[in-house]
């Protein structure tokens, strides 16, 4: 058990407080199912707020409370909290087989994988929650846990209420969202450091679009790690921020790796960090950072969350990305307030501002929650075709399976401009997609059902080149975007079902 007398607890600032009554009576004036999300950017104390929650619950329901977290940094943190809060409670980490003398607590945190397999294990293996917050609530791996606790209310808590996945919507599992304070009002409240943000143009072409929606890290590795990139990052560096602590984002173990040789030869204070890292290699180059003037740290996707040194002065994005929970969870990083930091700077080097807008930009998150296929389609902007610039790289694996080559050389913007100087309609380019398509499946399918699963593997693939297709006529809407992948899909599966039924 940790000690209480460690930790000293936080007090809440007034729009904490009014968040915490506010929750705390939306929730106790609804049903027992209702699921609340909430929003709150980064920086603003979420693990504070949600902390005060479950205390005050726990004093008027007499129920338990769960906390989901993804990672073991945030929810030691969350447990530190509670209990300066003299909330006793127990982590559930992989040692915890059985929780012995259940009744001595009150709140329980847990990692979701680890709680999964215990419930599997045994339905009962924590009892009596009346309340589960789920921390970091964007991540869909939680929904596992959702089953076990369907009489339970359910806070999710993000600073982007945008589903890691856009096929799993927020909105298919919360009732409601309360958005909270703005990144401008945070910053004219003086809660965080308001952002310097300097933009330098990059080149991305030859960036290659994943199966998660965003660049992959081997086309970014590329495209990052060679000469002419390192010099533009290291001249943004010496222009903007030379001499101060900075926090630099990769997509790539590889461009990490390479900014730390390429900094380390002009002499600068430099260490890489990534997840491959062992807890106690990581903790003792987060320690040199903490107490190293001037350090600069070159990380991968590693300190987006659960990571807090507020003497960052500089962050710099030396990526791209397409998923605007990323983009503020990386600028989030320098955004905390010390009585000598009002302000820190952002150099830019993945045209993210240009796609996203810039970080303290007023963004309507109940938009986004209700539709947040068209919220995104609105935000990704880019001169941007960069999606249609990009190529679509297949998950790992898949060049076994399918002819690759084949789907690759099909272009239907070429395609369909080809059809339009013949005479022929701009639809005829689907036809010869769809057939395209459907010679790739029936050539490594063995059956029907076979084939079914191999164009579910494709499903992805097959959105992404219709979107370039949509993208190339002039009356099109997201409507028609759905309809003409339903279409699509079902005349394949026809097609698929007539050539192979019987084989």
């Amino acid at each position: 058990m940790l000690d209480t007398e460690l930790y000293k607890a936080k007090k809440l600032y007034p729009f904490q407080e009014k968040t915490v009554k506010v929750i705390l009576d939306k929730v106790s004036s609804n049903n027992e199912d209702f699921n609340l999300l909430y929003q709150l950017p980064t920086g603003g104390g979420k693990t504070v707020i949600f902390s005060e929650i479950a205390k005050r619950y726990i004093e008027k329901s007499n129920k338990k409370v769960l906390i989901l977290t993804h990672r073991i940094e945030l929810s030691i943190q969350t447990s530190k909290q509670l209990f300066a809060i003299k909330v006793n409670n127990k982590i559930i980490n992989s040692d915890v087989k059985e929780i012995n003398n259940p009744d001595d607590y009150k709140c329980f945190i847990a990692m979701v994988e680890t709680l999964n397999n215990r419930l599997h294990e045994n339905k009962n293996f924590i009892k009596n929650i009346g309340l589960v917050i789920v921390d970091e609530a964007h991540y869909n791996s939680f929904r596992k846990i959702f089953q076990f606790y369907l009489g339970a209310n359910i806070l999710g808590v993000t600073a982007t209420p945008l589903s890691s996945n856009k096929s799993l919507p927020l909105n298919d599992n919360y009732d409601e969202l309360i958005v909270g304070e703005s990144i401008r009002s945070l910053i004219d409240g003086g809660y965080l450091s308001d952002a310097e943000t300097y933009t330098y143009d990059v080149n991305l072409h030859g960036l290659k679009i994943g199966s998660n929606g965003d660049f992959t890290i081997s086309s970014s590795d590329v495209v990052y790690g060679n000469y002419f990139m390192q010099e533009k990052l290291l001249f943004a560096y010496e222009e903007v921020s030379l001499g101060e602590k900075t926090l630099i984002f990769n997509s790539g173990i590889d461009t990490s790796i390479r900014v730390e040789e390429t900094f380390k030869k002009r002499g600068y204070k430099i260490r890489h960090l990534d997840s491959t890292f062992s807890d106690k290699d990581r903790k003792e180059v987060l320690r040199w950072f903490k107490n190293t003037p001037e350090a600069i740290l070159t990380s991968v996707g590693i300190l987006t969350t659960g990571f807090d040194e507020p003497t960052v002065k500089t962050i710099i994005l030396n990526r791209a990305t397409r998923s605007l929970t990323l983009y503020h969870q990386m600028i989030g990083r320098g955004s905390r307030k010390l009585p000598d930091k009002s302000q820190f700077k952002l150099i830019d080097l993945g045209n993210n501002v240009r796609r996203f807008g810039v970080w303290q930009d007023y963004i309507n998150w109940q938009d986004a929650f209700k539709f947040p296929d068209r919220f995104l389609e609105s935000r990704v902007t880019e001169l941007e075709d960069l999606e249609f610039v990009a190529k679509f790289e297949f998950p790992k694996g898949t060049e076994n399976i399918l002819e690759l080559e084949k789907l690759e050389n099909f272009n239907i913007k070429e395609v369909y401009y080809d059809c339009i100087d013949n005479g022929f309609k701009g639809k005829d380019a689907v036809d010869k997609s769809l057939k395209n398509h459907f010679e790739v499946i029936y050539a490594a399918a063995d059956d029907y059902f076979h084939g079914l699963e191999l164009l579910d593997l494709l499903k992805d693939h097959i959105e992404h080149r219709l979107k370039h297709y949509t993208k190339c006529i002039t009356k099109s809407t997201p409507n028609y975007y759905k309809y003409i992948i339903e279409t699509y899909n079902r005349q394949l599966r026809q097609k698929l079902r007539a050539n192979l039924e019987d084989e």
